[in-house]
């Protein structure tokens, strides 16, 4: 009998991590959906509010200025006082936000600048959410190739959040355009439920350093890693850049030149981030624990989204466009789950909720920059954003070649 009890605690356990990680991929999916919900919503939002293309991408820049500016200072607190102590808080802050930005489309007669102020209130909740998920999962999961196939399921609901954005933002905005704002507080709720019940990990009582020690700790880290960790940062954030650039041209020429809206829209912008996700699934599988599969796989996808950009003026069929978007996708999804876990792989646990809060920090500084970029450059047409875009790219790619040394690599030491 005595092995049948030992199988039923051995099934408790995987059932337990089994509801942790869901858990952790729900703050992820959250948050995307926050945002990129937006995305397919934002030409409806100009005609509603009388506001220009540039104003209407201020709607996600403002979200994600605030987190740039509060993410370290909760990587910060969450070394201290705990993961989850910041995480949960920050989840409901993020759903008052929200509900302040619907309440305000709705009620408001001239609402922008309260829906400003909801943004930013959720930025602020965002950055207490997901920076923070990446030093919790090495915190739960000692096990690093455990460790890395969390994270990329943790990436993968990112980026399934991404595919499920516009389906569900176009839905929601065929009701009231202001809906999508609404059912932002409802999912937060029930991701705060998830992390309370699901996520169980030791009460962390530390004395905060002094700022000046902060600082110091800071500084040390850098001058130890930066090399590597300087070329993770700005790859991650020229991703995002890339990203949330080439989805705000896509909705946007959707709709302008092919008359494809709502619902339709929200479909043919999940067939580029359906590609990301599954990329993003496959890249966490086959990375492991092993740093030198996380280097090329990262180079890897940024010259594959480089060609992919670089392609798409010179057709201006809306398959070839769709395809070559799909490939850009692809590119995205391999290489983002490999800058997470060199993070993880590289860095000592006490010292992740400092590091990923700045490599979060960047990541938000490319979805702040990307729409702006976007709604400034496609003036021009087609050609000079996406071969910026592509630039930018391949720039990421030529980073992570020089800059990121995996141990066993000539120079190497991350």
């Amino acid at each position: 009998m005595e092995w049948t009890v030992q199988l039923s605690k051995a099934a408790g356990r995987k059932a337990g991590r089994g509801r942790a990680v869901a858990a952790l991929a729900s703050i992820p999916l959250v948050m995307t959906l926050g945002n990129s919900m937006l995305i397919p919503v934002l030409p409806a939002m100009e005609r509603h509010l009388d506001i220009t293309p540039l104003q209407s991408s201020l709607l996600i820049t403002m979200y994600s200025v605030v987190a740039i500016l509060f993410i370290p200072l909760a990587g910060y607190i969450s070394d201290r006082i705990g993961r989850k102590m910041v995480i949960v808080p920050s989840l409901l802050l993020a759903a008052v936000g929200g509900g302040l930005a619907g309440w305000a489309a709705w009620r408001v007669s001239d609402p922008y600048g309260w829906m400003i102020a909801g943004r930013m209130l959720q930025g602020l909740g965002a950055a207490g959410a997901f920076p923070i998920v990446l030093p919790l999962v090495g915190d739960l999961f000692p096990d690093e190739e455990e460790a890395s196939r969390c994270l990329g399921t943790v990436e993968t609901a990112n980026t399934f959040g991404k595919v499920l954005s516009p389906i569900l933002g176009a839905m929601l905005a065929g009701i009231i355009w202001f809906f999508p704002f609404f059912s932002f507080p409802v999912f937060c709720l029930l991701s705060a439920a998830m992390m309370v019940w699901f996520i169980q990990v030791p009460a962390r009582r530390e004395r905060p350093l002094p700022f000046r020690d902060f600082i110091a700790v800071v500084a040390e880290i850098f001058r130890r890693e930066g090399r590597w960790l300087i070329g993770v940062f700005v790859i991650g954030g020229l991703l995002m850049l890339v990203l949330f650039a080439f989805l705000f041209f896509l909705s946007s020429r959707l709709e302008d030149v092919y008359g494809i809206d709502g619902m339709r829209k929200g479909w043919v912008l999940a067939i580029p981030l359906g590609a990301l996700c599954l990329a993003s699934f496959a890249a966490g599988k086959a990375i492991g624990d092993r740093k030198q599969r996380m280097k090329w796989g990262a180079a890897a996808g940024s010259v594959l989204l480089a060609a992919a950009l670089a392609l798409v003026p010179l057709h201006s069929s809306l398959s070839v466009w769709l395809a070559l978007f799909s490939v850009a996708g692809i590119g995205i999804g391999a290489a983002l789950p490999c800058l997470d876990a060199l993070i993880t792989e590289g860095i000592e646990k006490s010292e992740r909720g400092t590091v990923t809060s700045f490599y979060s920090s960047l990541r938000f500084i490319g979805v702040a920059a990307g729409p702006p970029l976007a709604a400034w450059l496609m003036k021009g047409g087609a050609g000079p954003l996406l071969f910026l875009l592509s630039g930018l790219a391949l720039l990421g790619g030529a980073l992570v070649v020089w800059l990121i040394r995996p141990e066993g690599e000539k120079g190497g030491r991350g």
